[in-house]
């Protein structure tokens, strides 16, 4: 069966993971799919002939030795055209109260797991002469509050991918960002529920301190995800960085955002920090 190349995903078997690994397949490329247990390797290889799914845990590097092992040995000379970081969580919590294990997890997801799925595919990526996306966040550009974790890891997953997109430049490896808004996935349910599950388990001196606030902010967040895009938007994105001639380096992948975003780089910190704790109802 021909193949207009070989790719990586990792996080696919649900959400923007699972969106760009199906789109890839039926554009003709074969698709090796990140997941984490059989039963979402069978749905996706029910989905299509040029889905490949791999049992693959960013976050132990067995795992990932075995993964790429087996696709190195299904790809031989032709190497891979592409690699999409996409597998992350989110945790939201008070950077007080944050447990220091959750803060840990999320960093070793988000951002080690990206640099370590990396690192073993090189070697098959200069074969492919391919390219590399790494799945940031908005806020990877700007930390809104109680998302502490979450945006510590997208602004270091940012950092990481500038200093790669320099580092492989000798071997015309381009590295870009996606940084999508509010997109409409499963994330969103897990996200309502882990906010419920910290106030559930807060205890009561911090429950006094933030109540309010994380009520609010789960508020902003039903808000947002009613505003939500479809993974589409993010999917084209990917699709750019990967197949265009002329990458860019960031893609903005929100509606109504760009504005916002590049304003907040230009304010003062202070007048930054006001903006954004009136946007999320928040005392000045």
């Amino acid at each position: 069966m021909t193949t207009r190349g070989n790719m990586v995903i990792t996080g696919a078997s649900t959400g923007i993971g699972e969106a760009c690994a199906l789109h890839f397949a039926r554009a003709g490329f074969t698709v090796y799919a990140g997941v984490r247990n059989d039963s979402d390797a069978g749905r996706l290889q029910r989905s299509s002939p040029n889905l490949q799914p791999a049992l693959l845990d960013v976050t132990v590097e067995s795992s990932i030795e075995r993964a790429i092992e087996h696709i190195a040995a299904q790809t031989g000379a032709a190497g891979l055209c592409g690699l999409v970081n996409n597998a992350g969580i989110a945790v939201a919590a008070p950077l007080e109260c944050v447990s220091l294990g959750k803060f840990r997890r999320q960093l070793e997801v988000n951002v080690i797991g990206a640099l370590a799925v990396t690192q073993r595919c090189l070697p098959l990526l200069r074969q492919g002469r391919g390219r590399i996306v790494n799945m940031s966040s908005v806020s990877g550009l700007v930390a809104p509050p109680f998302v502490g974790p979450y945006a510590a890891s997208k602004f270091a997953l940012e950092a990481l991918s500038d200093a790669l997109r320099l580092e492989l430049k000798p071997w015309r490896i381009h590295v870009a960002v996606v940084e999508p808004g509010p997109v409409a996935t499963p994330i969103w349910q897990k996200s309502r529920d882990a906010v419920a599950q910290f106030m559930e388990d807060l205890p009561p001196t911090y429950r006094m301190l933030y109540g309010q606030a994380t009520q609010q902010m789960a508020r902003v967040m039903e808000d947002a995800a009613g505003a939500a895009v479809p993974a589409d938007w993010v999917v084209a994105a990917v699709e750019h960085a990967l197949l265009s001639p002329r990458p860019r380096t960031r893609y903005l992948a929100s509606r109504g955002m760009r504005f916002t975003m590049w304003l907040s780089r230009l304010l003062p910190d202070r007048w930054r920090d006001r903006g954004l704790l009136k946007h999320y109802g928040l005392p000045d």
